[in-house]
């Protein structure tokens, strides 16, 4: 059995509006690593570490020049 296309996206929207809270267009405008990452388990996230103060700083810097 082959899914479409349009039957993935579907499922992954369904998906997606009822664990995140997420509409069709924040689902639409995400990218597969976005909902990945929204996606994935929190122990998943716990092997990353945690950004440094200079790395805040300066995405606080970047944020600021936009």
């Amino acid at each position: 059995m082959t899914a479409t296309f349009a039957d993935a996206a579907s499922r992954w929207c369904g998906l997606a509006a009822r664990l995140l809270g997420w509409r069709p267009a924040e689902f639409w405008s995400a990218t597969p690593a976005e909902l990945a990452m929204a996606l994935s388990a929190a122990d998943d996230l716990a092997a990353l570490p945690p950004p440094t103060r200079e790395t805040i700083a300066r995405m606080m810097e970047r944020d600021a020049d936009e």
